[in-house]
């Protein structure tokens, strides 16, 4: 038989409210983790005294006793485990799991017996209802009635606040039963009365959260906060964990006490209490007790007389009260020496504190995330600007926090924390990415080179000349263009339109005309890379081959009707969920017909893109002789227009006026003279190729004339 036994999403009642979390058996005892706040209940196995297997709403239950009458509830096991936890508690407990059924039917008279901290109503010898008395937060009595109030489950829509028993008067002298099952109901309840005086007073403490300024008045059993407005009373056993966190500013301390269930005002709810200190202030504090029972209730902890720094004093108190350790940060230290970063939450500015099993944010609203309920973490680029990262975090249960606008300097610093910590990282890369799919921590640790890292900081320096460039205007442009030697190459071979027309001008442009293309080079040198991508995609050709399908997309696509039968009204994302996990279940046999289907579907992908391939280059053959054909039509309609203008109009006015003289006259002969017309016919045949028409020379036009 094994050793331990393990139960996933097994659900704990506590105090009206059911918690999920994971139920472990062992030899050694039963240990219960809560998913939520991560606090565990461990129950010794020579401290079980009772096991009772029973029907609940859901499914089936595990009721267990300890010696000392605690009670212990974990539902949603299944009727078929029955067997092997019965088998499991004779081997390692030597009890018997006893089958006990809920009585249904429906009497509202019977008996109630007080067992440990479980008042229950039975008839005959089967229970009705249970109800645990830390459960009631008061108990008045009246003429043969008791009433129970209980404390508000937040979590629940409806929660039960009262319940009346009615008890009939006996003829028994000097016992009135009225009084007698309201002492029992006290002696166990979670009544916090004020009775007695204060261990010790903390006056005019700074409070974030709650808002405002609190007395603490520190009792045996828990915390009274009194304000102005507001008194909170705070039970120890409700305090999960205690942190002491230096502020960035190294001069004031955060001291955060964790609660469950959180305490109330109105319809806040607060799960951190969040006191502010400065390191200056100092007070010397005397407990209200003698050194004897301050030796016996603290075993050295605490003296009678103490005096130091008052967020010291406050903590040191509190961790001998609640018997809890003081979680401070660890070694991170952030890129300014600090031992949290700048960051925002919402919409609000705060600290994050990198711990050793976890985050914690202060402080509005503040958050506590462990590290064991972290599914992935990821690096974003901010929104706003290239100066600043986002850092996200998603947990198990798919809630994702986003904390923003960190400076990019803490990013070396956070990623080697992260990685240290064995953490996934979402976005490491395609290869690294590859091995992390299935296993959570594989490799996190064991990495040389970081390339987000350098992508991000590539990245960063082109966004930072960018906004650079804009940011300085035409200033910056004007001071480039006063030099436009040095990008003449540039020029060249962005602007090979332009040069024909600057050829055309002559010799004598002036240097404002050469200046432009500089200008304008700068430019375009900057936006063309950019814009290539976006070319090649609009150039995608509807008729090719798409492309072939992978084994696990045609799988989802035969089973996508049978998930969603199965689970109706399933969303888009929640079946996309379901459907990797199916996936994964999913034996090897299996996925391997799957696979040979995908590579069928590859195999045909390539015939057709061989087939389409051939017809394309065909195709394109003929659009090049076609468009080659068009080319050539153009330019020789093109040299027939110009050779006319040339003819019949005087030269452009940018010509020096001899030479325009000249040109005109020789102009007039070359028209008037038959040969040289057929002369000049023969010269345009043979410069139509060439696109140029220029006018004869003098000694054409003389021989012409001759």
């Amino acid at each position: 038989m094994a050793d331990t036994l393990e139960f996933n999403e097994i659900y704990q009642e506590v105090k009206g409210s059911m918690n999920d979390g994971r139920l472990r058996l062992s030899r050694q005892g039963v240990i219960f983790k809560n998913s939520k706040t991560g606090k565990v209940d461990n129950i010794q196995a020579s401290e079980l005294a009772e096991g009772v297997w029973r029907r609940v709403a859901l499914g089936h239950g595990l009721k267990l006793l300890t010696k000392n009458g605690h009670v212990y509830k974990y539902d949603g096991f299944r009727e078929s485990e029955f067997d092997k936890l019965s088998d499991f508690f004779k081997a390692h407990y030597r009890l018997e799991l006893a089958e006990k059924d809920l009585c249904v039917k429906g009497w509202n008279w019977g008996t109630v017996r007080f067992g440990g901290q479980l008042l229950s109503f039975d008839i005959g010898e089967q229970p009705v209802f249970e109800i645990p008395l830390s459960n009631v937060s008061q108990c008045t009595t009246g003429k043969n009635e008791v009433t129970l109030e209980f404390h508000q489950n937040d979590d629940a829509e409806v929660s039960l606040m009262e319940v009346r028993f009615y008890v009939p008067p006996t003829q028994e002298d000097g016992v009135d039963p009225v009084e007698a099952f309201a002492q029992n109901v006290l002696s166990k309840a979670d009544v916090i009365q004020a009775t007695g005086d204060a261990i010790c007073i903390f006056r005019e403490l700074q409070c974030l959260t709650p808002r405002g300024r609190y007395d603490i008045r520190i009792y045996p059993t828990f915390l009274h906060l009194h304000g102005k407005t507001f008194d909170y009373k705070i039970p120890y056993t409700t305090v999960l964990r205690l942190f002491l966190l230096p502020h960035k500013d190294q001069r004031q301390m955060f001291f955060v006490i964790s609660l469950d269930p959180p305490i109330k005002q109105g319809q806040t709810r607060y799960h951190f209490l969040i006191l502010l200190f400065s390191k200056d202030e100092d007070i010397s504090l005397t407990l209200n007790m003698n050194e004897e029972e301050v030796e016996k209730r603290f075993e050295g902890r605490l003296t009678k007389n103490m005096s130091g720094s008052l967020y010291e004093m406050v903590s040191r108190v509190m961790k001998a009260l609640v018997n809890r350790k003081i979680t401070v940060p660890g070694n991170f230290q952030g890129h300014s020496g600090a031992q949290c970063i700048t960051c925002s939450y919402k919409a609000s500015s705060g600290l994050l504190y990198p711990l050793e099993r976890g985050f914690i944010y202060v402080h509005k609203p503040p958050v506590h995330i462990r590290f064991d309920e972290i599914s992935f973490v990821n690096f974003a680029r901010g929104t706003t600007t290239t100066r600043s990262f986002d850092f996200e975090i998603e947990t198990k249960q798919g809630t994702q926090y986003t904390f923003s606008s960190i400076e990019r300097e803490e990013y070396g610093k956070l990623f080697d924390f992260v990685n240290a910590k064995k953490l996934n990282i979402k976005n490491r890369g395609l290869k690294e990415g590859m091995k992390q799919s299935y296993d959570e921590y594989a490799d996190s640790d064991e990495d040389q080179h970081d390339a987000y890292l350098e992508r991000m900081k590539e990245e960063g320096k082109i966004r930072e000349e960018n906004a650079n460039d804009s940011s300085d205007g035409s200033g910056e442009e004007t001071d480039e263009s006063f030099n436009p030697g040095e990008e003449d190459d540039d020029v060249a071979e962005e602007f090979d339109s332009n040069a024909s027309a600057s050829s055309s001008s002559g010799d004598g442009d002036s240097d404002r005309d050469e200046k432009k293309p500089a200008k304008k080079a700068k430019i375009v040198k900057d936006r063309k890379p950019r814009k290539k991508p976006l070319e090649s995609k609009k150039g995608k050709d509807p008729n090719a081959p798409k492309r072939p399908m992978s084994a696990y997309m045609l799988w989802l696509n035969a089973n996508r009707e049978k998930i969603k039968s199965d689970h109706p009204g399933i969303s888009i994302t929640d079946l996309s969920k379901k459907a990797g996990e199916l996936w994964k279940a999913m034996s090897k046999e299996k996925k391997e017909e799957w696979d040979r289907k995908a590579e069928d579907a590859r195999r045909d992908y390539e015939k057709a893109m061989k087939e389409y391939s051939v017809g394309s280059k065909s195709e394109s053959s003929k659009m090049e002789r076609s468009k080659k054909k068009k080319k050539k039509q153009e330019k020789q309609m093109k040299g027939k227009v110009e050779k006319k203008g040339a003819t019949s109009k005087p030269l452009s006015s940018s010509k020096s006026p001899a030479k325009n003289m000249s040109e005109s006259f020789k102009s007039k002969e070359f028209v008037s003279s038959d040969e040289s017309s057929s002369a000049e016919s023969k010269k345009e045949d043979s410069e139509e190729e060439g696109g140029a028409s220029l006018p004869p020379s003098s000694e054409e036009s003389a021989s012409g004339s001759d």
